[in-house]
């Protein structure tokens, strides 16, 4: 346990780390117009961006998950970390040196955070490594390798590529010098542990340096130099640790987000020195995947970094050699085009060679070409398919076609299909009906089971082993037409507190027929109401704190960023009509009610209580009248 994080330090940390900054550096974020950002949510898959930021406000939320919060918010849920964690990850970023109060109650938590601590080893160590590619004598080999695949000194070092010593403690005795302990250099991947102690993981190896989209050093690429390396594997990557996954890393992103997000167009090569290629030849949005295969959660990325939907499709492009390997790339690359809005290509040297080696041999121009003539992954694919067939022989070509009408039917864009199927008639030399036909009876066949990361099905689950499914509570949404009103007026007490002012004071808890509203109301009266909120992001913690675990504090966060339906900047007068045609609705509602009473209520036998009420009805359908008077007036 430690002491608290002291509170003015937290704020610092708030006003500091800008918000579209931090979730920039995850998800390529547009102008949504009124002071808003929005993207791609990186909680969840979607196909259109329901993710929204207002940097003014310091806050996000997704109105497909509902997930929201501040700056330190998002990074504890996409780093998956405690609020401890996550001040201290954001402290370290921004520059900040935290102050605790030992002397307050200790702050409950798990491990230490490990994160600034790790991110700081590595840069410690990329920083270590480029000197020693420029500086030791063993390195000389290293210097060749990048020499011969043309890279020079300035292109090294602005990849930041670097040598580890052949000497087995180098590093961990350089870093253990710059204060880091064992157990930090074991977590960090950079260092292993033998029955003598601790060694360097990476010997005698060229290294790349792989960073975050944010550019921080979260792990190596380390390549292969010397015959007499132990360790036979052309290539070592860091293990996985804290900090460093390699299914969810990309090698060049922090190079290349920006372009992608630009250009709308990622490039994904297989090696680090293709990333090298492509971006010193002009193709500035290659990426690599870091010892693995594309996946899912690479393309979760990709497409965050796109801002792919339909509305706004981009491309992502696949370079695969043209062997055995790179067609079977391409077929898992394939199975995997669901996950993008994007259209998917593939860009093969017919020579077999990789960017580096076209690059080394023809020139950059041949680079961009290549990227040029990239061609749809689907005719890549179908290629590669009807290659396996005998297309001269009747009987195999009948088997082709029923191995190529599946891949017809699992194509994305439905409109093409027919399109396809006459493409296939022409490869295969057959009748378009008969081609036809055979694809029609592929789509008619039972679908394969969604993969288990397809969160657009229900998981339904059989047996008397299942766990009884939580009690719903059938609460409706807060932003449900009902109560629009009570919204747009908690929107611009959270958003523009000062055009409220005091007037929202005169409200309580019978103006909000949502209860969730209603506690949102409660819990800017508890703040000190808009009269007194302090600027900016501070009066949404505010409220936010205030709320504390009521069901209320999902929605504070799409308070804040919920455009309003204005078309222009609020003023005074349309905030007052607008709290006017919310006690509006309030006085309509205690007239319903008063006018049942009366219609329940003898006047001869209960005459005082009739006359009391009836003449309550007449002041309430006056202060009904006024109130729509200055409703109107305001031009809601």
């Amino acid at each position: 346990m430690a002491g608290r994080i002291k509170d003015e330090d937290i704020a610092l940390v708030r006003e500091r780390a800008r918000i579209d900054d931090v979730v920039g550096s995850y998800v390529t974020l547009k102008n949504a117009g009124g002071g808003n950002l929005k993207g791609l949510c990186p909680f969840h898959d979607e196909k259109s961006p329901s993710f929204n930021v207002t940097p003014s406000r310091g806050f996000f939320y997704c109105f497909g998950c509902q997930e929201g919060g501040d700056v330190i918010d998002f990074i504890q849920k996409i780093d998956q970390i405690t609020f401890h964690e996550a001040v201290e990850t954001l402290a370290a970023k921004v520059g900040i040196q935290l102050r605790y109060d030992e002397s307050g109650a200790p702050m409950q938590r798990g491990p230490s955070n490990q994160r600034p601590r790790l991110v700081e080893a590595h840069k410690v160590a990329a920083e270590y490594y480029v000197e020693q590619l420029f500086g030791a004598a063993d390195a000389t080999l290293g210097r060749q390798f990048l020499d011969k695949r043309g890279f020079d000194k300035d292109a090294a070092v602005h990849f930041g590529v670097g040598f580890a010593p052949r000497g087995g403690e180098a590093l961990t005795n350089h870093l253990r010098g710059r204060g880091f302990t064992n157990a930090e250099l074991v977590a960090s991947g950079l260092s292993a542990e033998g029955q003598r102690g601790l060694y360097d993981r990476f010997r005698g190896r060229l290294m790349w340096p792989i960073r975050d989209a944010s550019s921080d050093v979260i792990g190596f690429g380390a390549r292969r130099l010397f015959d007499d390396d132990k360790i036979e594997a052309k290539y070592l990557n860091t293990p996985e640790t804290a900090i460093y996954k390699k299914s969810k890393v990309l090698y060049g992103v922090d190079l290349a987000r920006r372009e992608i997000a630009k250009g709308r167009q990622a490039v994904v090569v297989e090696g680090y020195t293709d990333v090298m290629a492509c971006h010193l030849a002009g193709v500035q949005t290659a990426v690599a995947t870091c010892g693995t295969s594309f996946g899912d959660d690479h393309a979760r990325v990709l497409r965050q970094l796109l801002l792919d939907h339909d509305q706004f499709r981009g491309e992502v492009i696949f370079t695969f050699d043209g062997d055995e390997a790179g067609q079977r790339a391409a077929l898992k690359a394939f199975a995997g085009d669901q996950a993008f809005a994007a259209q998917t290509y593939v860009a093969v040297e017919p020579d077999g060679l990789d960017p580096c080696d076209l690059r080394l041999q023809k020139g950059d121009a041949a680079v961009r070409e290549l990227i040029g003539r990239r061609v749809p992954l689907y005719r890549f694919v179908l290629s590669n398919v009807l290659s396996k067939y005998d297309l001269d022989r009747a009987d195999t070509r009948i088997d082709a076609l029923r191995d190529a009408a599946r891949l017809v039917v699992s194509i994305r864009d439905r409109s093409k299909v027919d399109a396809f199927t006459r493409e296939l008639a022409g490869h295969l030399g057959m009748e378009v009906d008969q081609v036809r036909t055979e694809v029609y009876r592929a789509a008619s066949r039972p679908a394969a089971a969604p993969a288990s990361n397809d969160r657009s099905q229900p998981v339904v689950v059989q047996g008397g082993d299942a766990p009884p499914p939580p009690p719903r509570v059938d609460v409706p949404s807060p932003r449900d037409q009902r109560f629009v009103i009570e919204w747009d007026v908690l929107k611009v007490a959270m958003q523009h507190p000062a055009l409220v002012g005091v007037a929202f004071d005169e409200l309580d808890d019978q103006d909000f027929t949502h209860p969730w509203l209603a506690a949102i109301r409660s819990a800017m009266a508890k703040a000190g109401g808009p009269s007194a909120a302090p600027p900016g992001e501070a009066w949404v913690v505010a409220v936010r704190d205030a709320v504390g675990n009521d069901p209320a504090a999902a929605v504070v966060g799409a308070l804040a960023v919920d455009p309003l339906r204005l078309g222009r900047e609020p003023d005074e007068a349309y905030a007052l009509a607008l709290l006017a045609r919310l006690q509006e609705l309030t006085c309509a509602r205690r007239i319903q009610d008063l006018k049942s009473k009366l219609q329940r209520t003898n006047p001869i036998d209960r005459a005082d209580d009739y006359n009391r009420m009836f003449g309550e009805l007449i002041a309430l359908e006056a202060y009904r009248s006024d109130l729509r008077k200055r409703a109107i007036t305001g031009a809601l």
